[in-house]
């Protein structure tokens, strides 16, 4: 059975948790150090784990929290090791090269505005075909480096990219009924 760690610091981690359980993977919320220690298998080098998901919510209250409960460098260390992860909208941003620095990636936040600029459409998702995306106060990939994968593409903006064992997605895959993206992340570690 695939074992999921979620970042729990705030957002959407909980709809994440019931469509991950919806697919028989194992999930783990991760609010401190304590709750992240308890995640790694022994000898804390993240071999062994399956995953970890960075849900949408608030990307600078994200890091402070990060940062305040310890969690910064090992998640960081872990998630260069190879652990794969999946970053929606905040999560996307929290990959980048301003945060935890782990993802080749320039995003650009909040760029369809205000929560007014939020929407829904369908759109093509390599691999996958068209899935069902909404966004909410969402950023896009502004750039990518030659070791980045664009997955998806709406509106002349990149809203979905793979980087080896890192997938991000600037829409929030958990609050639509489609479970492909998700399943999609647990293939991934699946090949780890």
């Amino acid at each position: 059975m695939e074992r999921v760690a979620i970042l729990a610091l705030q957002g959407a981690f909980a709809e994440h948790q019931q469509m991950l359980q919806r697919l028989g993977a194992e999930t783990v919320l991760i609010r401190n150090l304590e709750d992240w220690n308890g995640f790694l298998p022994v000898g804390g080098d993240g071999v062994g784990m399956s995953g970890l998901v960075i849900p949408g919510g608030e990307s600078t209250a994200m890091m402070r929290i990060i940062r305040d409960e310890a969690l910064f460098e090992p998640v960081r260390e872990t998630i260069l090791s190879g652990m794969p992860v999946f970053g929606t909208c905040a999560g996307l941003i929290m990959l980048d090269g301003g945060h935890l620095d782990t993802m080749d990636i320039k995003v650009r936040r909040n760029a369809y505005g205000r929560q007014l600029g939020s929407f829904h459409t369908v759109s093509e998702f390599r691999g996958i075909g068209p899935v069902p995306m909404t966004f909410i106060r969402a950023p896009y990939i502004e750039s990518v480096s030659d070791g980045v994968e664009v997955l998806s593409v709406v509106d002349g903006h990149i809203v979905a990219a793979q980087q080896g064992n890192q997938l991000v997605t600037a829409f929030h895959p958990e609050l639509d009924g489609d479970t492909r993206i998700h399943e999609y992340f647990l293939s991934m570690m699946g090949r780890m």
